[in-house]
């Protein structure tokens, strides 16, 4: 992806989540001479990757198979003793999360306002593939279930928590504008936890066509641990 497209992303998303009244931190707003002048109290930001998080999957379509992210708040196994995470994200309309499930983590994902969002829904099996089984979940604390493939349509205020090994892809629903999404989780590793169904590029190479507007969680190598 193009760094001015990123920035762009970033901006929209900016404006979106101001509408819906979300509040990002104060360091989400540093500029990369920021970032160099407090780095050494930001361990747990960049050791547990916190901030945004811009991906097009390596799709190079980012508004037909992409997704918005920003991590609020992490742990990292061996590392701390924080159990759990929070995201925010915005999906657009027809924008594909492609068909993925986690070995560990559990998740809650929260329709936060805007579209409706829906989600396509799978057992694995043993080998990583889709498993024709019924499938049972909980809705906002309500015991539920779809056949393989169905669909659940979350609406503003709703919410689904997804199990391990329950493979998911996601989307706005056309017609209903863009959602903003929150996921409440287990420690997440994006690194390690995620199998997708089909391959995917999930951290996309950068192109570097402007400066950065602000740093993705997977900028912080490349910018800050060679800078003094």
């Amino acid at each position: 992806m193009k760094r001015s497209e990123i920035n762009r992303i970033m901006q929209d998303a900016k404006t979106f989540m101001a509408e819906k009244q979300f509040i990002l931190p104060p360091w989400a707003f540093w500029n990369l001479n920021d970032w160099k002048k407090y780095k050494n109290f930001t361990g747990e930001i960049i050791t547990n990757m916190l901030g945004w998080d811009i991906t097009d999957f390596g799709s190079g379509d980012f508004y037909s198979r992409g997704l918005f992210l920003f991590t609020l708040r992490n742990g990292k196994f061996g590392v701390d003793m924080k159990p759990y995470a929070e995201k925010i994200m915005i999906v657009e309309e027809n924008q594909e999360t492609p068909m993925h499930h986690h070995y560990t983590k559990m998740e809650d994902i929260i329709n936060r306002g805007g579209g409706n969002l829906v989600i396509e829904l799978y057992n694995t099996t043993p080998d990583n593939n889709l498993d024709s089984t019924t499938v049972h979940f909980k809705a906002d604390g309500i015991s539920r279930s779809v056949e393989a493939g169905g669909k659940v349509v979350l609406t503003p205020g709703e919410s689904i928590c997804l199990e391990p090994h329950i493979y998911h892809r996601f989307y706005g629903e056309q017609g209903s504008g863009k959602v903003l999404v929150g996921e409440v989780s287990m420690v997440n590793d994006d690194r390690s936890d995620n199998c997708f169904y089909n391959e995917v590029g999930r951290f996309p190479e950068t192109t570097e066509d402007v400066a950065p507007l602000h740093l993705l969680a997977a900028d912080y190598d490349k910018f800050l641990k060679s800078s003094t």
